[in-house]
């Protein structure tokens, strides 16, 4: 018997023929960090919202892919930074698997960038620093929210929040035992221009001899 299922809704009709500048080797930096620094600068520029925002993908031992959306602190020469729960589901998969991929997708310059490394805390000053430079509120909620873990009600997390902003009141929040950051070190990055025809513009960097390698990948 042939099963015939019909979609609760067809997407074909909300293709998108993309039109951009072309992509080549020649014209990317050598160094993938310079190049994601022009690129995130031009994100800025174009005032896309969210900028720092991107996806991280991790794989635990039961050998399910989980995606997230998480927002980028900083990146530099030692690599890119987020923050989080240490008790969340993304840091016990990274506990038990340090491999992860971030992609940061900035859909009106029909861009992406897929960046492929290996996770590992930053330092305790770090996660000071990132702590305090959070909003007082958002401190808070740090204390508040046990990341991932069920609870019984919208009210529960509430009055949860309000139990520490009374326990924090007119004093400075301490950095929570659990919380911190992450720093991934890319071990390769992807940059990809949307082009008309699905003829997409692909630039993989990756090491060799420690030394980064540029190809062109097929769409």
């Amino acid at each position: 018997m042939i099963l015939c299922y019909k979609p609760l809704m067809n997407t074909d009709h909300l293709s998108h023929q993309y039109s951009k500048t072309r992509l080549s080797k020649a014209d990317l930096h050598d160094d993938p960090l310079q190049q994601f620094d022009l690129w995130f600068k031009q994100a800025i520029d174009a005032q896309i919202m969210e900028v720092n925002a991107m996806n991280l993908a991790t794989t635990g031992n039961d050998g399910q892919p989980t995606i997230r959306a998480v927002l980028m602190k900083n990146y530099d020469d030692s690599g890119f930074v987020f923050c989080t729960n240490y008790e969340s589901k993304k840091a016990k998969s990274i506990e038990e698997n340090p491999k992860v991929s971030l992609q940061f997708l900035w859909i009106p310059l029909y861009r992406q960038i897929r960046i492929d490394g290996l996770a590992e805390k930053t330092s305790i000053q770090e996660s000071e620093l990132y702590f305090h430079n959070r909003p007082r509120d958002s401190q808070i909620s740090a204390w508040a929210s046990h990341q991932s873990s069920p609870i019984p009600s919208r009210k529960y997390l509430e009055d949860q929040f309000l139990k520490f902003s009374e326990k924090f009141k007119d004093k400075p929040i301490p950095l929570p035992p659990f919380w911190g950051g992450y720093r991934i070190k890319p071990s390769s990055y992807e940059f990809w221009q949307g082009q008309a025809n699905r003829l997409h513009d692909r630039i993989l960097y990756t090491i060799e001899n420690k030394k980064w390698i540029k190809n062109r990948l097929a769409p």
